[in-house]
């Protein structure tokens, strides 16, 4: 071999190294999973789903999507009908932190990605939790990476479904759910 069809070879190798080295460390988010809990992917395309209910404290701004299967129970009279949400219904609640909104003073808009917080009814699976599995992914910027919600976070978080099933205990007579669907 010459020493132009070395170098190439080398270049070449090199930059073969460095994608995929970046393959390897690329997340794909929906490959994520609580340990001895739910997957990410259990909610794909929440991304697009309507909009439930929004929120806001000193910590996050917040925005709370259902399926099509728990916004079907909401415009039904969930949770004020007594009825519980079915089997299949899914919630997502996207946290940010909160900012000043740069075009309207006093008022406060998202800012960086904080978590998401998933649920999912499904009363066989979670019969020992009232049918409901919960799942916290906390989101790091600097990495653009998800993992999973730990007891150190906020709220804290166990490593099964069951993380949220102590809060959410308060709303027992509401089918577990706090969130009220917003008036349209």
């Amino acid at each position: 071999m010459n020493r132009k069809m070395m170098l190439t070879v080398a270049v070449a190798t090199v930059w073969f190294a460095v994608l995929s080295s970046l393959v390897v460390f690329a997340q794909n988010k929906y490959d994520v999973k609580v340990p001895g809990g739910l997957a990410f992917a259990e909610f794909r395309g929440y991304e697009s789903w309507e909009v439930v209910a929004m929120s806001a404290n000193t910590r996050v701004v917040a925005v709370t999507v259902g399926n099509p299967v728990m916004i079907a129970a909401y415009k039904a009279g969930f949770p004020a009908n007594g009825l519980a949400a079915p089997d299949g219904a899914r919630m997502a609640k996207i946290h940010w932190a909160p900012k000043p909104n740069e075009f309207f003073s006093g008022t406060t808009v998202q800012g960086n990605l904080v978590n998401v917080d998933f649920m999912v009814k499904d009363s066989q699976r979670f019969a020992d939790s009232g049918g409901w599995g919960y799942a916290v992914f906390d989101y790091d910027a600097t990495t653009d990476r998800f993992t999973p919600g730990t007891e150190s976070g906020m709220p804290p978080q166990g490593n099964d479904a069951k993380c949220g099933f102590a809060c959410h205990s308060k709303v027992k007579a509401r089918d577990y759910v706090f969130t009220e669907y917003g008036k349209r």
